[in-house]
């Protein structure tokens, strides 16, 4: 027979029996990881710059290196081992958006390229994209009624 327990004796059980969260230690890896994906983008952007680029065709660019440089170690399962060791710092860089992506595609290539990776592939950035293109044309629009 299973002991009944009360809504405190269960908080404590529950509490004992949790794994002890290590927050410094993740907050640190996040940041160095993250701010590290972030320093390797700047230096793209500066060397892209300093080939006589534009500053603002610069950034198109390395947004466009950054996010291949996501799919690739993606598809390499280089990156969901980076995302085990450094948590939300490999998720908020824009690498961290391709792999949202490139993730799904390859676990849905086995049912094939139009039930399994074309539709599947937004499955984790949908939303995100959606709200993102939402949300800017809420501010457009409310920036042409304010102007």
């Amino acid at each position: 027979m299973q002991k009944m327990y009360t809504k405190q004796e269960y908080l404590k059980y529950v509490e004992e029996k949790s794994p002890k969260s290590k927050v410094l230690r993740n907050v640190t890896r996040a940041f160095v990881i993250g701010g590290l994906i972030c320093i390797v983008g700047q230096f793209i952007s500066n060397l892209i710059i300093s080939k006589g680029v534009k500053p603002e065709d610069a950034a198109g660019l390395t947004s466009l290196i950054m996010i291949f440089f996501g799919a690739f170690f993606t598809g390499l399962n280089v990156y969901d081992e980076l995302g085990r060791f450094a948590g939300a710092g490999s998720i908020v860089p824009i690498t961290g958006f391709a792999n949202s992506i490139v993730s799904p595609a390859m676990e849905y290539k086995r049912e094939g390229f139009v039930v399994g990776v074309g539709a599947r592939m937004f499955i984790i950035a949908g939303p995100v994209i959606v709200y993102g293109i939402s949300a800017s044309v809420f501010a457009g629009i409310l920036y042409f009624l304010l102007k």
